[in-house]
């Protein structure tokens, strides 16, 4: 019996133009948004805003309800739980506890660490 060979699907990547960030370090909200508005062909600001603010919100109660958020191209973002453990305070040396807790974590996939790094 022949194994069926399955081709390696080529997703085009639209070209989007990167604005650079004014401080060159980091976008502020402005241009953020800006950027958002352009590559997805939005015609305000206010728009672009929009669509920002239900992603996260869908992402947001998603998470709240345990649920894995996959990011496509990007990686996934989850829940974790962290384990109480021992600790030191960096002042004064003394030993101290630390509780468990919830936190929010992005894995990033194969994709985005080949493409950044």
């Amino acid at each position: 019996m022949a194994a069926k060979k399955k081709k390696a699907a080529k997703t085009s990547t639209p070209k989007v133009s990167i604005v650079k960030p004014k401080n060159g370090v980091q976008y502020n909200q402005t241009e953020f948004f800006d950027c958002i508005q352009e590559s997805c062909g939005l015609e305000s600001r206010k728009q672009a805003k929009e669509v920002y603010s239900s992603f996260a919100t869908m992402i947001q109660a998603a998470l709240k309800k345990g649920y894995k958020v996959p990011l496509p191209g990007i990686g996934k973002i989850q829940v974790r739980r962290t384990k109480a453990r021992m600790g030191r305070n960096p002042r004064t040396g003394e030993a101290i506890k630390i509780s468990a807790k919830k936190r929010v974590r992005l894995s990033p996939n194969k994709a985005l660490k080949d493409a950044v790094l």
